[in-house]
C-alpha cells in the first residue's frame, strides 16, 4: 500500500465510481456502541456511579475521531468486521458516512467534557446521551443513517450508494407499502407504546426499592442545579421538622 492509498478515505472497489465503506460493518459497529451506551446509562442509574460511562465515553470519542480520520483503524468498526466477516459486503459511499460520523463526533466531545473532564449531572448531558443512543439504534437496527440523510439534503448533487439504497430507489414495491389497515395498526402501536411509557414513568405505583431508586435517579438526572438545590433544601427541612 502506497502513501497516497494509506491516507485515502474509504476503499476502492471495482464497479463503484466513488470510494465506499462496508455498511454491514458500520451497522455492527453501531450496535456494539449502542450496547456500551446502554450499559453505561443503566449502570449509572442503578448503581449511581459514572465510572463505566466515563470509560465508554472516552472510547466513544476516540473511536469517532478515528472514524472521521481513517475508519480502517476504528476499534468498533474492526470489531464489527469480525462479526460480519462471512457476510457479503454492502457498499455505501464513504463521503456521506464520514459526514454522519462528524456529527457523531460533535456530540461525543461535549459528552467527554461533561462526563470525564468536568463531571456535571445536568439535563443536557442526559439528552445528548439519549440522542446518541437513538442514532446508534436506528443505524444498527434499521440501517437508517440520519447523518447521511442530512448530507443528501445539503449536497446539491445526489450522493451515490446510500445505506439501504435509498438514493437509488425511485418507486417502492408493493411489499414496501402500507395498506390502510396496516397503517392503523402501526399508528395504534406507536400510540400505545408512547402512552405506556408515560404511564409507567408517572402513574404506576412503585412497590420495590429498586423501582423507587430508578425513578429517583431518572428524575434527578433531568433536574437543573437550581431544582436539585431546592429539592435538597426541602429534604433537609423535612428532616428537621421530623426531628
Amino acid at each position: 500500500m502506497n502513501l497516497k492509498e494509506l491516507f485515502a478515505y474509504g476503499e476502492k472497489v471495482d464497479g463503484y465510481d466513488v470510494r465506499v465503506l462496508n455498511e454491514r460493518e458500520a451497522r455492527a459497529g453501531a450496535g456494539i456502541l449502542f450496547i456500551g451506551a446502554f450499559i453505561g446509562l443503566t449502570n449509572g442509574t442503578m448503581l449511581g456511579t459514572p465510572i463505566f460511562s466515563k470509560f465508554f465515553v472516552t472510547f466513544f470519542a476516540l473511536d469517532f475521531t478515528l472514524r472521521v480520520l481513517q475508519p480502517r483503524y476504528s476499534p468498533s468498526l474492526l470489531l464489527g468486521r469480525f462479526f460480519v466477516r462471512n457476510q457479503k459486503p454492502e457498499y455505501v459511499g464513504a463521503t456521506q458516512k464520514r459526514f454522519a460520523w462528524m456529527l457523531g463526533l460533535i456530540l461525543a466531545y461535549p459528552m467527554f467534557y461533561y462526563l470525564v473532564l468536568d463531571f456535571q449531572p445536568n439535563p443536557i448531558k442526559v439528552i445528548v446521551c439519549l440522542l446518541c443512543m437513538l442514532l446508534l439504534f436506528f443505524e444498527s437496527a434499521f440501517s437508517i443513517c440520519f447523518g447521511c440523510k442530512i448530507f443528501a439534503w445539503l449536497k446539491r448533487k445526489d450522493p451515490m450508494y446510500c445505506p439501504g439504497g435509498v438514493c437509488e430507489i425511485q418507486t417502492k414495491d408493493a411489499v414496501q407499502k402500507f395498506t390502510p389497515a396496516q397503517l392503523i395498526i402501526v399508528l395504534s402501536t406507536v400510540g400505545l407504546m408512547a402512552y405506556g411509557t408515560y404511564a409507567y414513568m408517572t402513574k404506576l405505583e412503585t412497590r420495590s426499592h429498586f423501582g423507587n431508586m430508578l425513578k429517583t435517579k431518572v428524575t434527578t438526572m433531568l433536574m437543573s442545579e437550581e431544582e436539585l438545590k431546592r429539592l435538597e433544601e426541602k429534604k433537609l427541612q423535612e428532616e428537621f421538622d421530623n426531628f
